[in-house]
């Protein structure tokens, strides 16, 4: 599968692990749900997360590969709210989600959304989670 097609796919997995997330920490108001999940879902929270696992080694060799072919891929679009470098790491990202979710690599997902979870938590969370 090519790296934009992981991409679309780890974008929708990321959207609901954090949207489940929210409506597990007993958030119901549509307002709020919305204004957190973005802190989880933009682009440069997503980009400041790869940049983090890239310094740390998180990745192994495969699991890295599957970043550079989601990062690597060229689009004709780009987030008004997000520059091209960033939306490129964003998008190397989601496309190891959309990796571990269709090669059912639980584990693995689980272990980078709590780590992601920390992250957000720790750098971009402007609005108090429970």
């Amino acid at each position: 599968m090519n790296g934009s097609n992981l991409a679309f796919i780890g974008d929708a997995v990321l959207a609901l692990v954090v949207k489940e997330h929210l409506i597990n920490e007993g958030y119901t108001k549509s307002k709020e749900l919305q204004q957190l999940s973005e802190q989880y879902l933009s682009a440069n929270a997503q980009a400041g997360f790869a940049k983090y696992l890239l310094e740390i080694d998180y990745f192994n060799a495969e699991e890295h590969a599957i970043f550079l072919k989601g990062r690597n891929h060229k689009s004709a679009t780009i987030p008004k709210n997000s520059d091209v470098v960033s939306y490129r790491l964003a998008s190397g990202l989601e496309a190891v989600f959309g990796y571990y979710h269709l090669n059912t690599k639980v584990l693995e997902l689980n272990r980078i959304w709590e780590t992601y979870k920390k992250f957000v938590r720790e750098n971009y969370e402007t609005i108090s989670i429970r």
